[in-house]
């Protein structure tokens, strides 16, 4: 075991424990030093790594055995290849750029508390210490080399996204929503637990290497209780997880609603590392989904809804962090079609360069929010562009790489996608085709949406002004022009803007250059979708001048344009369409109703049942029954004997003489 690999996850848990427990004794700076070291550190062996990786250097091992039942041994080791690799080295990197971020943006987080607010208190150094703890976690997740690890990491990202998302606690609408985000993905990790006790029961082992040995032979068996075939039983099991942490349909509900939480953490949880984690877990488990057409089916179907669906609700939002937020509902929705189409090495592609514009877009509205004096409504911002330049310069890249136009990252991956998307034969492939084109537009749209309603035209933020308090209880804008942020905030915003850009320029040997070797499997005779591909590219260059020939190319411009002309040229024009579209607009606004749906089945239902438990077990049973019903017995019991204990002596003499006669005649009879 190489010390290099402990470093990489142990560093940010080692910064995490001293802000945690500490933040009294080392202060505030004491607090976000600690953790950028330990951040920076790991990042650092991640680079090593990756290095050591492109040379050959790959490891499989056990770090120590946690216990052993049965014959089924549960391990703690590392799985150390191309795809954990790039892994690493995103997560450690975008990672840093946001705790660096983050000492500007929580700089005066004590506004946000009460002064009497014992939660309050050092919040500033627990906020480093929770997003170096989320740090380690992912690590842990996407180093494992089985499953027990594996569930170790996505259990622990929930949780400290638990803490993260309602890290502002004395906001109702904060618990609300780290509440709503943790039940929903227990809902999701149900099925993942069924799929890894599929695995543990029929392939007696939780290592990667074993059970995809046994892969084969798995295939050959049907699950009992269902009568699935046992391989389609467990990859639909373990997409259920996936499901939850990637926030795709229907178990997408939680994520646009953790925009509550800082918007640091929007950053890191939605760009580098757990609504990824999902997509990592089917690329690591491709040996198993290449033997169900089934699955791969139903993962394609799931995504081609959410990249469109999604994407739709953006158009519709006010809320600068929530349209970015459904925005990234619409990317993961691309990532897990390619996963569907056996683009497996297409959805880890997208994974990397959507974590580096996403994590620009997101930062880039904190930036623009930091500027607004925590005003998140764009109806109120407008013309920002000449206050905020480097701001507005680097969500222009970033929504230039999201609509996925030449020569940003984005255009690489969304393109790969749709291709593969095009190629693969599976049921539902038309269906997923149409999506990922329509998203493409709608994808043009909503991101320059956001771009010329926050930083072109009228100045709102004016008015805005006058109105005192905004939606946080933060006091108005009053007579503050808005400014651009401190170095601390645009620094990471430009350093994530350049692999925004150039990322997407490593496709040949990310997508083509068999970079990710053993790490996904592929059986290209059932799935020929990439190897088809790799037929017809030419080059960066060859590739990026083939786009302007393509539909999707001018799908994204003529989203673009629609933008501009709707918000620029013609600004009243929204607000007619709106009124025109009438039922079809309260939809996109209503989110399509799971929000009320989910209100009204699950937590009705759930509050329905709590009632009849209540009444026909709590007070009719245990209160009526058991309590109240015992104790009038004993009342009833009593009073019989309170009527034979009178105290009179001719009432006793009476009962001698009646007991005297029944033992005299029974007494006879048996005679």
């Amino acid at each position: 075991m190489k010390l290099l690999y402990l470093v990489v996850p142990f560093a940010p848990l080692l910064g995490s424990i001293i802000a945690g427990l500490f933040s009294g004794r080392i202060g505030r700076a004491g607090a976000h030093w600690v953790t950028i070291l330990g951040v920076a550190v790991s990042l650092l062996a991640s680079v090593q790594v990756l290095t050591e990786v492109m040379a050959g250097v790959t490891f499989n091992g056990d770090l120590y055995t946690w216990l052993e039942s049965g014959g089924l041994s549960l391990k703690i080791g590392f799985l150390i290849d191309p795809l954990t690799a790039v892994m690493m080295v995103v997560v450690t990197f975008v990672s840093l750029m946001v705790h660096i971020y983050t000492i500007g943006y929580m700089a005066h987080d004590e506004d946000n508390w009460p002064a009497e607010s014992l939660a309050g208190r050092n919040s500033y150094q627990r906020f480093f210490s929770y997003i170096s703890l989320f740090t380690f976690s992912m690590l842990m997740l996407v180093m494992s080399n089985n499953f027990v690890q594996l569930f170790f990491g996505w259990e622990a990202v929930g949780l400290v996204s638990y803490l993260l998302i309602g890290f502002w606690s004395n906001r109702p609408s904060a618990i609300y929503a780290n509440l709503k985000a943790f039940l929903v993905n227990r809902v999701g990790d149900f099925g993942f637990l069924l799929g890894i006790g599929l695995i543990a029961a029929y392939a007696g082992s939780l290592d990667y290497v074993t059970v995809f040995g046994e892969a084969g032979r798995l295939a050959q068996l049907t699950e009992t209780v269902t009568g699935w075939p046992l391989v389609t039983a467990i990859c639909i099991g373990l997409f259920v997880g996936a499901m939850g942490k990637s926030a795709q349909f229907p178990l997408h509900v939680w994520l646009p609603d953790s925009m509550e939480g800082p918007t640091p953490i929007s950053a890191l949880i939605h760009a580098a590392t757990m609504v990824t984690a999902g997509i990592f877990m089917v690329s690591r488990m491709s040996p198993l989904y290449e033997l169900s057409d089934t699955a791969l089916s139903f993962v394609l179907i799931i995504g081609a809804i959410t990249a469109l669906f999604m994407a739709l609700v953006a158009i519709v939002q006010t809320d600068i962090k929530r349209v970015v937020a459904y925005s990234t509902l619409s990317q993961l929705g691309y990532m897990t079609m390619a996963l569907g189409a056996s683009a497996y090495s297409a959805a880890i592609f997208h994974l990397m360069t959507h974590a580096f514009f996403k994590a620009v877009l997101f930062l880039g509205a904190g930036s623009v929010i930091i500027a607004m004096h925590h005003e998140q409504d764009m109806r109120k911002m407008g013309g920002l562009r000449k206050y905020m330049p480097i701001t507005y310069a680097t969500v222009l890249i970033g929504a230039l790489a999201n609509a996925g136009l030449p020569p940003f990252a984005g255009f690489f991956s969304k393109d790969s996608i749709i291709e593969a998307v095009r190629l693969t034969h599976l049921p539902g492939a038309g269906f997923a085709a149409f999506c990922a084109l329509a998203a493409v537009f709608v994808g043009g749209l909503y991101s320059f949406r956001l771009v010329f309603f926050a930083f072109h035209g009228e100045e709102r933020f004016r008015t805005a002004a006058a109105h005192g308090h905004d939606a946080h209880g933060h006091g108005g804008q009053g007579a503050h022009e808005p400014h651009e942020s401190p170095k601390v905030v645009t620094v990471p915003l430009i350093l994530l803007s350049i692999p925004a850009i150039a990322s997407g320029w490593l496709i040949g040997s990310m997508l083509y250059g068999g970079w990710f070797g053993s790490a996904i499997h592929i059986d290209a005779a059932a799935h020929p979708g990439l190897a088809l591909m790799q037929e017809e590219f030419h080059g960066v260059g060859g590739m990026m001048l083939h786009a302007v020939t393509t539909l999707p190319f001018w799908l994204a411009i003529a989203g673009v344009a629609t933008a501009w002309f709707l918000y620029i040229a013609r600004p009243a024009l929204p607000a007619v369409i709106k009124r025109k579209a009438g039922f079809l607009a309260t939809i996109l606004e209503k989110k399509y109703g799971f929000d009320e749906f989910n209100e009204w089945f699950f937590a009705g239902g759930a509050r329905g049942i709590g009632r009849g438990l209540w009444k026909a077990g709590d007070q009719t049973l245990i209160d009526g029954v058991a309590v109240n019903g015992s104790a009038r017995l004993v009342g009833w019991f009593a009073s019989v004997m309170r009527l034979l204990q009178s105290g009179h002596v001719y009432q006793y003499a009476f009962s001698m003489i009646i007991g005297v006669f029944v033992l005299l005649t029974l007494w006879m009879n048996r005679a």
